[in-house]
């Protein structure tokens, strides 16, 4: 086959341009999906109308929820916190007397449009403060005994074979989309991106059929294929993206990225990438993204709304151009981390593991407002926030009313779906 780049062989501008290594993880069974699958979904198996789409945002670390959902006015709170106190005129007042963080700024534009529901006071009962033991129970939905299937790996063994159903944005898979039987796909969001001119000439010359080609290297050269067609299909929606983020136009830049934080983020694209494949109806219904770096024991004020500005960049624009289209208007995300603070703030300025704590819901099928009770923080639990609200009753809430599924058969009895929060 002939070469156009003399000194680039053909192995070796595979394996430069990332490809090669693609292909060797499909080869050795990795859950990693590729583009052309997904791409065969959209064609063939697309998402239907009617059809809800569940988007799941981790935030690894115990955010600080009295700091996101900020009980500014309470006089407690502002005797407990100290300097990692806001003010009541720096929050963005959604009522009751709470006020968000300065960083959540373009998440208050769309809970003024109606398009954010914030439960407050989520838990579970003897809360445990081990990151690694809290998020097993967030992840599982098994507070009382370990499990080894997350709650929507459940959900996938009820539910069939197909691997497109659930897929992580993130390199490793989260406990949450592992089954008994089955499990989710990750899928690199980079991947999408080809070299352009004379070298993007030179790949799709490498990536064509040749019959001389031995198993492995007619794997890679379909892998380059599969990636020139992604850019083929997608290629003008994601670009568009890139765009609105590069000129600023969107609703993330109104809301203002400190440093650090901000639209170009991993996040961002991440999720943008989601909008990309649900416009073009890829039949997933569940996506996994995550942010991290909340574990915030000192000088949390500026770490944290530094973060938060982070999500609230990477989230808003996403929002936003969901509720533009017909296949975006079928998606709701949910944002949640594995424990809250506690009210007191330590000596270092920061704050240590505690329990209840807020979980967003956000996008057009979503009824905007604040829903389940604020947590005293007077009448603690061993100087921790009680919680109102089960988490698990939140799950159900996406389970039946974006799913459709039973959330019975995913969570066992009891669990009873949140009033009011999704259009019926």
């Amino acid at each position: 086959m002939s070469n156009r780049l003399p000194e680039v062989t053909r192995r070796r501008f595979l394996t430069w341009s990332g490809v090669a290594a693609a292909a060797v993880g499909l080869t050795a069974g990795a859950t990693q999906v590729p583009w052309s699958s997904l791409l065969d979904g959209a064609t063939h198996t697309p998402l239907q109308p009617g059809q809800g789409v569940l988007v799941v945002v981790t935030l690894y670390g115990g955010n600080d929820g009295l700091n996101t959902v900020v009980p500014a006015s309470d006089d407690t709170y502002q005797a407990q916190r100290h300097e990692l106190a806001y003010s009541p005129a720096e929050v963005l007042d959604v009522g009751q007397g709470l006020g968000l963080n300065p960083g959540l700024a373009g998440t208050k534009g769309l809970f003024d449009d109606g398009r954010v529901a914030i439960v407050r006071g989520v838990g579970y009962p003897e809360p445990d403060h081990s990151h690694f033991r809290s998020m097993a129970i967030w992840q599982t939905a098994s507070p009382a005994s370990p499990t080894g299937a997350g709650w929507l790996g459940r959900w996938l063994d009820g539910t069939g074979e197909d691997p497109l159903r659930a897929v992580s944005m993130d390199s490793v898979l989260p406990p949450l989309l592992t089954g008994a039987s089955t499990a989710a796909s990750t899928l690199p969001a980079t991947g999408s991106t080809l070299p352009t001119g004379a070298q993007g000439a030179a790949f799709r010359a490498l990536a064509g059929v040749d019959p001389s080609d031995d198993l492995l290297r007619a794997r890679v050269a379909r892998s380059g294929r599969d990636l020139a067609q992604v850019e083929q299909v997608l290629g003008p929606t994601l670009a568009a993206s890139r765009d609105r983020g590069a000129s600023g136009n969107d609703a993330g830049a109104a809301a203002g990225s400190p440093a650090g934080g901000g639209k170009h983020s991993q996040l961002a694209d991440q999720l943008q990438t989601i909008a990309a494949l649900v416009e073009a109806r890829v039949p997933t219904r569940v996506w996994s993204v995550s942010l991290g770096g909340f574990d915030t024991h000192a000088d949390e004020r500026d770490t944290q709304q530094r973060l938060l500005a982070e999500l609230d960049a990477a989230l808003t624009p996403f929002v936003a151009r969901l509720g533009t289209t017909d296949a975006g208007r079928q998606v709701v995300t949910m944002v949640y981390s594995e424990f809250g603070r506690r009210v007191l703030a330590n000596a270092s300025q920061g704050t240590d593991h505690g329990t209840a704590n807020p979980v967003f819901l956000l996008g057009a099928p979503v009824v905007g407002g604040l829903y389940g009770e604020q947590p005293s923080l007077t009448d603690l639990d061993a100087g921790d926030l009680r919680a109102s609200t089960d988490f698990r009753d939140v799950y159900a809430t996406v389970l039946s009313g974006v799913l459709g599924a039973d959330p019975g058969s995913v969570l066992g009895p009891g669990r009873t779906p949140l009033s009011g929060v999704l259009a019926t």
